[in-house]
């Protein structure tokens, strides 16, 4: 499969937008850390209907115009990781949750470190947003796109929710 591509500026850097046949499936960070997500070929492909239109819910997103993403999810992972993501996508948001929560309602409440890597793992960080789990003291942990883009994002939802 190849995947179509296209980079966007953001306000917590340049952003790699990924889509398939079947949806988005991955924003990838501009430093991310190769390998991190795993993907086939890469063509470049700005007019990609999926890649137009996530383009244009990150920008509501960041100016504060929307709270919900609708566009179409490809998610390429194991299926315990597949399950941490979707229940990523169960976060409300302006909210937090720790590892340890999102262990117990993936029914894995003893995985919590397999929960923090399948996090880790988040191919399609901001929307399936990662950026909301927390560290069980309430402290802010590992992020693809660094701690500084982790606390930007917090405080933009957070900002939005008050």
């Amino acid at each position: 499969m190849t995947y179509s591509y296209k980079t966007i500026p953001s306000p917590v850097g340049d952003l790699k937008l990924v889509a398939s046949d079947k949806g988005l499936a991955a924003i990838l960070w501009e430093n991310d850390r190769p390998g991190r997500v795993r993907l086939g070929a890469m063509v470049e492909d700005a007019d990609h209907p999926v890649l137009v239109e996530t383009g244009r819910q990150l920008d509501a997103y960041f100016a504060g115009a929307l709270t919900a993403f609708t566009v179409p999810l490809d998610f390429a992972g194991t299926d315990f990781q597949k399950s941490v993501w979707q229940a990523l996508l169960t976060i409300p948001f302006g909210e937090t949750r720790s590892y340890a929560e999102i262990a117990r309602q993936v029914g894995r409440p003893s995985a919590v470190r397999a929960v923090g890597a399948a996090n880790g793992k988040n191919p399609i960080s901001i929307i399936a947003p990662c950026h909301r789990v927390i560290g069980s003291n309430g402290a802010l942990t590992g992020f693809a796109g660094g701690l500084a883009a982790k606390e930007r994002l917090l405080g933009l939802e957070s900002g939005q929710a008050a």
